[in-house]
């Protein structure tokens, strides 16, 4: 009797759906301890089952398959970890060494600076200035980081137990849903659907965030900065994110670049302008070319999102699941709106969160009949 009142009554399934929508939202905030570690596993595991596949074919038992998959996966994750961490302290100790060697400097550059802009405070620049240089701050930042990737370390045996289930269940779930529509072979197509878009999503952004972190660490190492290793890790996590993701990455290698410092006798150099123009010149080109032409050209326009719906996202699964859900902001509403594409009755939430609404879509708002 509802149903039948809400499709009569468009006002009335707006307000079930925000509501449902609403009821949701919390049971997702509520539940984050589990269900996080279940959407990083089920992440992996679409990533992981073409390797799996692969092995399969080449006449590998599949629990050796899937046992060998894990380890793959595993070692990835830990030496990424690992690398990550060391490279994070390398790098607050340089940033530590540089504010230091500048901070003797800072004076005369504020009452320059505070010249040029009359109507700036005397003294507040400076004050401006040497919070953001805080060592204190600085280094609970980089202690944040560090806790960050541990207390992750902590649930990846979690993660990698959910995901050895789900590279097993991979096989027998088409079926399973077949038994439950009662339609085999309608279930079967519209499972393999979603599991191929979202398959083919997650790999075309994981291979190019893998080319971008490794372009913009071979850039970083050949304009002669230290710690390129972990600007290649930066960029390739932070590609995930979009928008404000490269421009985060980009921040850690321009600052190196732009103020010069003798590490051995720790004494200031200068400040190389250009030299932090290149370097940011190369993460704009590296990110317009991959981002912006590379990508949506693998992904194909189906699979595009409105730059409102992409910022939406961040602000909204970052609030809900904190920097790992910020992280996975544009893969979990991509999966939502692939999910929804193929559901009837939510189909037109998918169109809502298209850049571009379908050719169909448009051919019935111009012809009703």
């Amino acid at each position: 009797m509802v149903l039948d009142q809400s499709d009569q009554n468009p006002g009335l399934r707006f307000l079930i759906t925000l509501a449902a929508a609403f009821i949701l939202t919390q049971g997702l905030r509520f539940a984050e301890p589990i269900l996080l570690p279940v959407a990083l596993a089920g992440f992996l595991a679409v990533i992981c089952l073409p390797l799996v596949y692969w092995l399969a074919r080449r006449r590998v038992p599949l629990n050796l398959a899937i046992l060998m998959t894990v380890l793959v996966a595993a070692g990835v994750f830990g030496l990424l970890i690992l690398v990550g961490s060391q490279q994070l302290q390398a790098l607050q100790t340089q940033i530590l060494l540089q504010i230091e060697a500048i901070r003797p400097h800072l004076d005369s550059w504020v009452q320059q600076i505070e010249s040029w802009v009359p109507f700036v405070g005397e003294g507040e620049l400076r004050e401006a200035i040497l919070s953001l240089l805080n060592v204190a701050t600085l280094t609970t930042l980089a202690t944040g980081a560090t806790t960050l990737a541990l207390s992750f370390l902590s649930s990846t045996f979690l993660v990698f137990l959910i995901l050895v289930f789900a590279l097993g269940e991979a096989a027998v779930l088409p079926r399973k849903l077949s038994a439950i529509s009662g339609d085999a072979l309608a279930s079967d197509k519209r499972y393999r659907k979603i599991v191929d878009e979202v398959q083919g999503y997650l790999v075309i952004k994981t291979l190019v965030s893998l080319c971008t972190g490794v372009l913009l660490g071979l850039w970083t190492w050949m304009m002669g900065l230290d710690l390129p290793v972990l600007f290649g890790l930066i960029a390739f996590i932070l590609n995930y994110v979009p928008t404000i993701g490269s421009i985060i990455a980009s921040v850690p290698a321009i600052a190196l670049a732009l103020v010069q410092v003798d590490l051995v006798t720790s004494t200031f150099v200068g400040i190389d302008i250009q030299g932090a123009a290149i370097v940011g010149l190369g993460y704009v080109a590296v990110n317009l070319i991959l981002g912006n032409w590379i990508e949506p050209t693998l992904q194909g326009r189906r699979l595009g999102m409105s730059t409102l719906v992409v910022i939406l996202s961040l602000v909204f699964w970052g609030w809900l699941w904190g920097p790992v859900g910020a992280l996975l902001s544009v893969p979990l509403t991509m999966v939502v709106k692939i999910m929804l594409e193929n559901t009837k009755d939510l189909r037109w939430i998918a169109v809502l969160i298209d850049k571009n609404p379908p050719e169909d879509a448009l051919v019935r708002s111009v012809n009703p009949s």
